[in-house]
């Protein structure tokens, strides 16, 4: 298969080659396979920040621990959680559901109140460490579309989530920097392409139940 053949030839991207940029229509086909990603109840708990500008990325790489792909790659896609669980998020996904397929909102009111009552069962810390989880999805889908069109990419926990908390002002946005992915191309300078790809074994990653 195919798909196969891309995840064995993506790596954890080390070096971008600073002079190669991904195109409008690239970015146009990553936006749309992050929003297609699944998420939980289909939500979408979580923002994307997209930085191509280098000067920012620069400023950037001072709270991520000078990793030299935060400055150049070609973009860098930053998912934010949600810091606090509202209400409301379920009721604008319910409202999209039934604008989109033309049914009444009372249609599937009762899904909703059913979500609310789910995440409601949560304690305080449960609900935090389901929002941070959510973005986790969409960053597969987008390491996936990129290897599909053989761009490069690197995710990225190694950064001060607070510190671009504060760059950005997210606070004030209810969200909260989770992890990051930059996106570009492939320096031929990055030793990491050349090593070998090391997983586990299918019988040390697997274990079947049959019934």
């Amino acid at each position: 298969m195919e798909i196969l053949n891309n995840l064995n030839w993506r790596y954890a991207t080390k070096k971008f080659d600073t002079d190669k940029k991904i195109s409008k229509e690239q970015l146009s086909c990553l936006k749309e396979a992050i929003r297609l990603s699944a998420s939980s109840y289909g939500l979408q708990l979580y923002k994307v920040l997209i930085v191509s500008d280098p000067e920012i990325k620069k400023q950037l790489q001072q709270h991520c621990w000078q990793q030299d792909q935060i400055a150049d790659c070609s973009h860098l896609f930053i998912f934010c959680s949600y810091k606090n669980y509202i209400d409301n998020y379920v009721d604008e996904y319910i409202e999209l559901i039934t604008a989109g397929n033309e049914l009444e909102y009372t249609a599937l009111e009762g899904y909703g109140s059913f979500i609310k009552g789910k995440v409601f069962e949560k304690t305080p810390i449960e609900q935090s460490a389901w929002l941070e989880r959510q973005p986790y999805l969409a960053v597969s889908n987008l390491i996936m579309a990129c290897a599909e069109q053989k761009i490069d990419t690197c995710p990225m926990e190694g950064f001060t989530p607070e510190d671009i908390n504060r760059f950005f002002k997210l606070d004030s946005k209810n969200l909260h920097a989770v992890v990051m992915v930059a996106v570009g191309y492939r320096s031929e300078d990055d030793a990491s392409q050349y090593r070998k790809k090391v997983r586990k074994t299918e019988a040390d990653l697997f274990e079947i139940i049959e019934g």
